[in-house]
């Protein structure tokens, strides 16, 4: 239940916090909606109470724009709450989905058959989280598609996000900046300075594009509401108005590098992760030092960055080897699954289970397992060749 815990609390809170937010923007359409209608509501009473013999054109055009009034209000009113149901039935369907994964663990008699079903759609989810993160967009619709699972998933926030993303590519602040105004009172609890880091950005295009005075427009209309927290930094750049888009000076040539864009790129990316509480990887990702070997070169961040720009080594056939004794895992060491899928080889397995009257202790979760629960993992090679692959 641990594992669940901690790898699906974005699971429900993403569904929440898109819930609260369209409450919100339902309750802020709604109450401004209303005033319009009680403005209506006033010329009429207000034209009814003169003294002076009212025009019924008058009442009749005055009954008009109520009326009007009223069908927007009840117009806005349906989507609002089309909307709300809509995100209430993703709450209701990914609480359903985890009550099923507490249902099968808590009851006595657990189906093993159903239990792997539904650990597969967790997979499934993991998977498409991580294509999302990565840009494989179409994969991961695809796979959701024919998993069903696309309640289960953030696909609509990575969409959105994609397209600002592209924006930002094209050097395009428009939809970032519409982005921070939709979210503006999660933002400012945050801390966040993506907006006037957009901001520092349009300035800074608007020099490299000899547009000064805009430039200097440009500043007066939006940096004085970030006075308070970055006086430093719009000092500094309000001095790029003395110096040419070619300058040597450190401090102003990182102003003008157009890496800054994959700056914000990244930085959105990030924001957005921590506006919907998402976490900053993927749960296929992993950077646990435990799992690595001291003895092995790819495991070695130093040998890593030296190796990044060298080709990938060809390998024909790839090898298991069993996370307990370190042998390799074939035909006289039989990969072995336990039932909470960790793989280790039988020869480690048959000597735990001897040491422990026949019971086995995983070593990454210690939970303990009879050794009959055991199964055996079927590996399917594949040797690669120039001109054809040969399956074994």
């Amino acid at each position: 239940m641990a594992d669940v815990k901690s790898l699906e609390h974005p699971t429900l809170k993403v569904p929440y916090e898109i819930l609260n937010k369209k409450f919100r923007t339902a309750q802020k359409t709604l109450d401004r909606e209303v005033s319009h209608v009680q403005q209506a509501a006033s010329e009429i009473e207000k034209a009814l109470s003169d003294y002076q013999e009212v025009k019924a054109k008058d009442i009749t055009s005055l009954l008009g724009g109520m009326v009007e009034k009223l069908q927007v209000l009840k117009r806005k009113a349906e989507e609002s709450i089309s909307e709300e149901l809509a995100a209430s039935n993703v709450c209701k369907r990914r609480l359903e989905h985890l009550k099923e994964h507490n249902t099968l663990t808590l009851s006595g008699n657990v189906s093993q058959g159903a239990f792997n079903q539904w650990r597969r759609k967790r997979l499934d989810r993991m998977v498409v989280e991580y294509f999302l993160r990565n840009g494989y967009y179409n994969a991961a619709i695809t796979l959701a598609d024919r998993s069903d699972i696309k309640d289960l998933t953030n696909i609509d926030i990575f969409l959105t996000s994609r397209e600002v993303e592209k924006s930002l590519a094209n050097r395009e602040t428009t939809k970032c900046l519409l982005w921070c105004h939709d979210n503006k009172s999660k933002l400012r609890k945050l801390k966040s300075n993506m907006e006037f880091n957009l901001r520092i950005q349009e300035f800074v295009e608007l020099i490299r594009s000899d547009r000064r005075i805009d430039a200097i427009k440009h500043a007066r209309k939006h940096f004085p509401s970030f006075e308070d927290e970055h006086l430093s930094t719009i000092q500094q750049v309000m001095a790029l108005l003395a110096f040419p888009v070619t300058t040597v000076i450190a401090r102003y040539k990182a102003l003008f590098d157009e890496t800054r864009w994959d700056t914000l790129i990244e930085q959105f990316r990030q924001e957005n992760y921590r506006l919907f509480q998402l976490a900053s990887h993927t749960h296929c990702y992993s950077d646990n030092g435990e799992n690595t070997n001291p003895s092995c070169p790819v495991c070695q961040p130093y040998l890593n960055q030296l190796a990044e720009t060298l080709p990938f080594a060809h390998c024909s056939q790839s090898r298991l080897y069993c996370h307990i004794s370190g042998l390799p895992m074939n035909e006289n060491n039989q990969p072995m699954m336990l039932p909470n899928g960790y793989i280790y080889g039988e020869q480690a397995l048959e000597q735990m289970a001897r040491e422990n009257n026949g019971q086995i202790i995983c070593p990454k979760t210690k939970e303990i397992f009879p050794f009959k629960k055991l199964e055996k993992v079927f590996v399917i090679s594949f040797i690669v060749s120039d001109d054809n692959t040969e399956i074994i």
